[in-house]
């Protein structure tokens, strides 16, 4: 539980859940909406998923971001 209010606690990885709402992105899709490093946005990335809030699949070369409804 600790996991997700830590996952929750950043205005980045909020905005990041929003943005899946609307179906699965590529890592390159979100961080179009973000001006940080390519690093940085992988850290949230991976809170997220440690949070299980989100989920990857590998599709080629992509990395696509699932948001996790259960």
């Amino acid at each position: 539980m600790n996991a997700v209010f830590e996952a929750l606690s950043h205005p980045v990885r909020r905005e990041v859940l929003k943005l899946l709402r609307s179906g699965p992105l590529s890592a390159g899709d979100l961080a179009s909406h973000f001006e940080l490093s390519k690093p940085t946005l992988s850290v949230h990335f991976n809170k997220l998923k440690e949070a299980d809030l989100v989920s990857v699949e590998r599709q080629g070369t992509s990395l696509i971001y699932h948001l996790n409804m259960s």
